[in-house]
């Protein structure tokens, strides 16, 4: 496995190690969802520096290919890590960060506390 399972927000998730293989494409993100079943979680947290250096250029389509891989898979996944430096410098990217966080299938976080946050704002009644 490549990740652990941990409590975060009073949820249950499944947290891939930094360093583990790179996420490149759909196959890599379908590797994943499998160790998620194993586990009995659908919130998947993947660390920045898991996906190859492209993932953010939206032009390279990786993005969307590996995120709708564990939307499909019913996983909502977060993105964790620092995404600022690429939103600065993309309108697009920036557009897709904003609206995906509004989503409740794809969030960037920029670490475990704001994810933590997140969590648990969205736990509670409206």
């Amino acid at each position: 496995m490549s990740g652990s399972v941990i409590e975060i927000g009073g949820a249950r998730a499944y947290l891939c190690q930094p360093d583990g293989p790179s996420i490149a494409s759909d196959r890599d993100a379908a590797d994943i969802v499998g160790e998620t079943f194993g586990a009995g979680v659908r919130l998947v947290v993947v660390p920045l520096e898991r996906f190859t250096p492209g993932f953010l250029d939206l032009k390279t389509r990786t993005a969307g290919e590996v995120l709708q891989k564990f939307v499909t898979y019913g996983r909502q996944v977060v993105v964790l890590g620092d995404v600022s430096p690429a939103v600065a410098a993309s309108r697009a990217l920036a557009d897709f960060v904003r609206e995906s966080n509004r989503g409740r299938s794809v969030w960037f976080a920029r670490d475990l506390d704001e994810l933590a946050a997140r969590l648990g704002q969205a736990a509670r009644p409206h």
